[in-house]
């Protein structure tokens, strides 16, 4: 398939749908309103949006149909980056090659815009329960589901996790149990929300939840290969900031190497778990594939 198409297009339905989901730059709010645009509309991938849609397609359902869903995973990937670049985290400048949220505007409008972000997506959640109508309970599941892989059993408590690695040696195990909380707990949700909302049978979510849990962690070990290996300049900002902040990382635990191999593993049997949907799931195939030559 044309991956690029395929990503160009559903990018285009996610931008367009993000724009009428978000308040206008108007109001009272302006600033922090301003703040949250300023970072959902930088030019993001749309990754997890179209993981969404891809999982929905793969159950035999329409991808727009789901949208509502696609969008409020994209918002509370935004915040959390707003949040990851703040000084007390990450301390970055830059962010998809333009200044970070906070440097932007400053710290304060920074974690409010954070904080917008994530509260607007769960009430686009909650708007869409009309939307959904005989689905309520899928939508149930799929709100719990996405507050778990937010929240403190996911990517909170993985960003924590973290944090209290850096500066010392860490076992694969521990590397592995930070990575899927923090980067996989949402990815993973993102696949696994599309097919539940699109009506997916019980053993189809269970593929597409086993495909996302190994597309989480092959995603994050080709992350770190690009913080030693990759271009500032295609990845819209610094590289080898991994070892400047003594972070847990698969190249430094098994060596870059080793790293590769294992991302090319875990890609391989993430694609194995997609059989049973034939054609339906070629996307998800594609997008698994291109993270081993991705360069951003």
């Amino acid at each position: 398939m044309d991956l690029k198409a395929y990503l160009e297009e559903r990018r285009g339905l996610v931008n367009r749908a993000l724009e009428a989901y978000l308040p206008a730059v108007r109001g009272p709010a302006f600033r922090v309103v301003k703040a949250m645009h300023y970072s959902l509309f930088a030019g993001g991938k749309r990754l997890r949006p179209i993981l969404c849609l891809a999982g929905a397609e793969a159950v035999g359902g329409d991808p727009a149909e789901v949208l509502p869903v696609a969008c409020a995973l994209e918002m509370i990937h935004t915040y959390s980056l707003i949040h990851d670049d703040l000084p007390a985290m990450d301390d970055d400048d830059l962010r998809r090659g333009r200044a970070t949220c906070h440097k932007e505007f400053d710290e304060a409008t920074a974690i409010l815009a954070g904080d917008g972000l994530l509260t607007a997506a769960f009430q686009t959640l909650g708007e869409a329960a009309s939307r959904f109508e005989g689905r309520e309970t899928a939508l149930l599941a799929v709100i719990e589901l996405i507050a778990g892989a937010a929240g403190y059993r996911g990517m909170v408590g993985g960003q924590m996790l973290d944090l209290q690695a850096e500066g010392r040696e860490v076992t694969l195990k521990e590397l592995e149990t930070i990575h899927r909380l923090k980067t996989g707990a949402l990815l993973t949700a993102s696949v696994r929300a599309g097919g539940l909302m699109a009506g997916g049978t019980r053993a189809e979510v269970t593929a597409l939840t086993s495909y996302g849990e190994k597309f989480g962690l092959a995603f994050q070990v080709t992350d770190d290969l690009l913080d030693v290996e990759g271009e500032a300049a295609e990845m819209g900002k610094a590289t080898g900031m991994d070892a400047r902040r003594q972070k847990a990382t698969y190249p430094g635990v098994l060596g870059r190497e080793e790293a590769r191999v294992w991302a090319q593993r875990l890609v391989e049997t993430a694609i194995a778990d997609l059989e049973t949907f034939g054609e339906r799931a070629e996307p998800l195939r594609a997008i698994a594939a291109y993270l081993l030559v991705r360069r951003s």
